[in-house]
């Protein structure tokens, strides 16, 4: 099968630069790289890019593919053999950008120690509070599963330690992968001593060798005024425990509020709805209010309807963070009476005769049954 020509396979134009040729086949060796590509003849064609690439990369080689083409390099007549003759060293900083983190290596070492100074894992607690609490802020107790270190083997998961056999102390073992595009070393944790190094003649039967252990704490918690449904409070250093001496972790507290009996809480404002009879609607009146912070006197004026909204200033709930207290609505509702007496109901058939004309909604009203 007659080859494609170079260029033609990375997709660039005879006049591209060095970085041009390099950028093109870093795209297709990452898209056709035979143990990373699941696309058909993924294998032929990063060997035909590579193969393009080995030519390109090199001005001494570039330099007679453009004089003489794919004839450049017959061996005895028989074309292009293999990649004898070409040196992929130059490659390999493409293949470790590409693929280092995938395993693959080109034999720099790389990642945290498994030694290394680790925080600890965080804890979400979702704890349910009373409608008062979150408005006034509050201490409470609560319990919680925290991870500690062991304190028989002091963390460690065994006793007598030594370098681990298999990995001979480095925490990784590596294997050769030798391919027609050249050798890869893969590095893997030691499955021996998890990435330690470090294996024990004895294993810590408290902890089962994982140098952790689950204890019951009692942790008091201050809850500041204001707090929300889904807002979390932070602990520092309240987590599990950190491994090889890093920083213990955090807990987190979700807060689920429950809903009050009077009041409707919106962010920062709250709502309420009072009720009023006909009377007091149609005469006005004046009513004790109960508000977060004492019962307050409200005036309510005469021909108040239901669903008339009036705001209290400064009423509501205090923000947990700007401290800044919102607002608080009083939503009138006319309860209407389901039983009168004779002279109840004497009094309303009177009232029945009042003329409501002049009312905008009775115009409105009457507008569109005619």
């Amino acid at each position: 099968m007659n080859k494609r020509d170079y260029y033609e396979v990375l997709g660039v134009d005879k006049n591209a630069s060095e970085s041009d040729i390099k950028s093109a086949f870093r795209k297709l060796a990452k898209k056709y790289h035979p143990d990373v590509s699941k696309e058909e003849n993924a294998e032929e064609l990063f060997k035909e890019a590579q193969e393009a690439y080995a030519v390109l990369s090199d001005p001494e080689k570039r330099k007679k593919y453009d004089q003489f083409g794919h004839n450049a390099f017959n061996t005895s007549g028989g074309g292009f053999s293999g990649f004898e003759g070409f040196d992929f060293g130059s490659m390999s900083d493409i293949f470790e950008d590409l693929f280092g983190g995938m395993g693959f290596s080109t034999g720099r070492s790389r990642g945290r120690s498994a030694n290394a100074p680790r925080k600890g894992n965080d804890i979400l607690y979702r704890l349910t509070i009373d409608f008062e609490e979150a408005v006034y802020g509050t201490k409470k107790d609560i319990k919680i599963d925290v991870e500690e270190n062991c304190p028989e083997c002091d963390g460690k998961g065994g006793f007598n330690s030594k370098n681990c056999s298999e990995c001979h102390g480095s925490g990784t073992v590596t294997s050769e992968q030798r391919t027609m595009f050249g050798s890869f070393l893969t590095k893997t944790t030691c499955p021996y001593c998890h990435g330690t190094g470090i294996t024990y003649e004895k294993k810590c039967s408290d902890c089962g060798g994982l140098g952790k252990v689950n204890n019951k704490k009692t942790i008091t918690i201050t809850i500041p005024a204001g707090i929300d449904n889904e807002n979390r409070l932070r602990v520092a250093g309240k987590g599990a425990t950190g491994s090889n001496g890093g920083p213990n972790g955090d807990l987190y507290i979700e807060f689920t509020i429950r809903d009050h009996e009077l009041y409707e809480r919106d962010e920062d404002d709250i709502y309420i709805e009072l009720p009023l009879t006909i009377t007091e609607a149609v005469l006005g009146t004046k009513k004790e209010v109960p508000t977060l912070y004492g019962n307050v006197d409200l005036t309510i004026p005469a021909g108040t309807q239901s669903g008339d909204k009036m705001r209290l200033r400064g009423k509501g709930v205090e923000n947990v963070n700007s401290k800044r207290k919102g607002d608080m609505y009083v939503i009138t509702k006319v309860v209407i009476p389901e039983k009168l007496t004779r002279e109840q109901k004497k009094l309303f058939e009177e009232l029945s005769k009042t003329s409501l004309d002049n009312s905008k909604e009775f115009k409105i009203y009457k507008n569109c049954i005619k």
